[in-house]
């Protein structure tokens, strides 16, 4: 099979013909139809992930595509099943092993770079906004990095569970796909007056933080009191340090989400999200807005993208 391999960490990835990975007991393996691309994915390919793959590997953990080959002890699985997989890492190729207990059956209807865009961006929106902030109805949702992969999804999915989103983004072009994504309210972060700009809305009860950085420091400022902030990344480069008197006076929490962590200590919180998230997408209440579509030889392009900030929405390799 071919795969577009990291050789050396911070290097360009070279596409390789190698053997295709046989499954071992738990395990199914995938012939990949698309790979979803994540911010972590550029982060895994210079070792500054949490994650370590052995070298050489193939980036990309969330796939979609069907099964070729179930490994022993799989009796929910069979060959010719199609699914959305979360693999680690491995996706950039045209076979990829996926633990069992990691793929989710999906509809027939539903296009493979929709499938391959949809897991981890709404997944992530979806366990951080319910599971871990409890977003109530009424209540009013900061998004910062909005036109991103997953700032685009919790847009979406905060105006379904009946919040009034402000979206964050740095230009009118992303400000204008946020607002085609359903937000209520726009802010150019880079006008610089953020704190301000929200407070003149009425303050944030619940902040989605992919960015970090100063943006985390102003969305702080603007909080209502009991506010709930959600840092999910940190893209801007720059992890912020939060002053614990700002949160003593403002009763506010900071809720640490790391969503793939829940693969192995609550994988039913993935799985319940899953279905409820498959279900909105088949009843048209959720829409993935997929920017570019890159094919596997061209895959290193695909994460360009993502550290160049020209992607809006998912990026996604075809195989």
């Amino acid at each position: 099979m071919k795969a577009m391999r990291v050789h050396e960490l911070g290097q360009k990835l070279q596409l390789d013909e190698v053997e295709a990975p046989t499954p071992g007991p738990g395990q199914v393996a995938i012939d990949v139809a698309a790979c979803g691309v994540n911010f972590a994915d550029t982060l895994v390919v210079q070792g500054k992930y949490q994650e370590k793959p052995d070298l050489p590997f193939a980036p990309g953990g969330e796939i979609c595509g069907t099964i070729r080959e179930v490994g022993e002890g799989v009796k929910h699985l069979q060959a010719g099943m199609r699914v959305a997989a979360l693999t680690g890492h491995g996706g950039f190729a045209e076979v990829a092993l996926a633990d069992a207990r990691a793929c989710i059956p999906v509809p027939d209807g539903m296009p493979d770079a929709h499938v391959a865009a949809f897991t981890i961006a709404y997944g992530t929106s979806h366990v951080a906004l319910d599971h871990r902030a409890k977003l109530k109805e009424g209540e009013t949702l900061l998004v910062l990095g909005a036109a991103g992969g997953v700032g685009l999804t919790a847009i979406q999915i905060g105006k379904l569970m009946g919040a009034t989103v402000i979206a964050c983004a740095r230009g009118k072009e992303k400000l204008e796909i946020a607002r085609a994504a359903g937000a209520d309210h726009l802010i150019d972060s880079d006008d610089g007056n953020l704190r301000e700009a929200v407070k003149a809305l009425g303050g944030a009860d619940v902040v989605y933080d992919p960015v970090g950085g100063d943006l985390f420091d102003e969305a702080l400022r603007a909080c209502k009191p009991e506010a709930r902030l959600i840092p999910l990344g940190f893209a801007s480069g720059k992890i912020p340090q939060i002053p614990a008197n700002i949160l003593l006076v403002k009763n506010l929490t900071v809720i640490g989400l790391y969503w793939g962590a829940y693969q192995k200590f609550r994988p039913d919180v993935l799985m319940n999200s899953g279905q409820q998230l498959f279900t909105w997408y088949m009843e048209g209440k959720l829409k993935p807005h997929v920017s570019h579509e890159v094919p596997l030889d061209r895959a290193a392009e695909a994460l360009d993208l993502l550290t160049s900030r020209k992607a809006t929405g998912k990026v996604v390799v075809t195989i």
